[in-house]
């Protein structure tokens, strides 16, 4: 197999950093799977704010005349973020990652009243505070293009991104503190 759909920018950011290829084949597959169905409509869910950006841009760069929907977030009802990863941590792991979404639901409420970099640093050391959490990475991006935004009015959807390991389980989570 030598040809690939592969993203510029978008994928070389967030979850990109340490997967660089993960977004290559995230591309290759849908852009097939878009060629072979021909869909009027396509949906992907919210939790992976990244692919959905990735995907957006991909089908408005090759022309794809398909409409892509984002889902919301499904969670559990605690407030975990569904995954099928989820039911490889432990009792105590689990618990551990309640922590993720909890975290990123108070920081809407922080980011409110507080710049950019300090609700940065809110979600930073709520994670750091939690045994068993270590935190790849967590920034607050323009939802579109994915890239940084440092204060609040700089664009119209600003989504703030994590990834958080709990245990040997990577997980990711979002929260939109603005939309359009």
């Amino acid at each position: 197999f030598c040809t690939w759909v592969d993203m510029d920018v978008l994928s070389k950011t967030l979850c990109g950093k340490s997967r660089p290829i993960h977004f290559r084949g995230v591309c290759t597959v849908v852009s097939k799977l878009f060629n072979i169905v021909t869909p009027d409509r396509a949906y992907f869910g919210q939790k992976d704010a990244q692919q959905l950006a990735i995907i957006r841009k991909m089908v408005l760069d090759l022309n794809f005349d398909i409409q892509i929907v984002g889902c919301p977030i499904v969670r559990e009802e605690d407030g975990l973020a569904l995954s099928s990863r989820n039911k490889r941590l432990s009792a105590e792991e689990r618990e551990n990652a309640l922590n993720i979404s909890r975290t990123l639901f108070k920081s809407r409420t922080f980011a409110a009243t507080h710049t950019v970099s300090e609700t940065l640093k809110f979600v930073e050391d709520a994670i750091a505070a939690v045994p068993g959490l270590r935190l790849e990475y967590f920034e607050i991006v323009d939802g579109n293009t994915l890239q940084k935004v440092d204060n609040w009015n700089q664009t119209s959807y600003v989504v703030g991104c994590i990834t958080v390991f709990c245990g040997d389980v990577r997980l990711i989570d979002n929260i939109k503190y603005k939309e359009s």
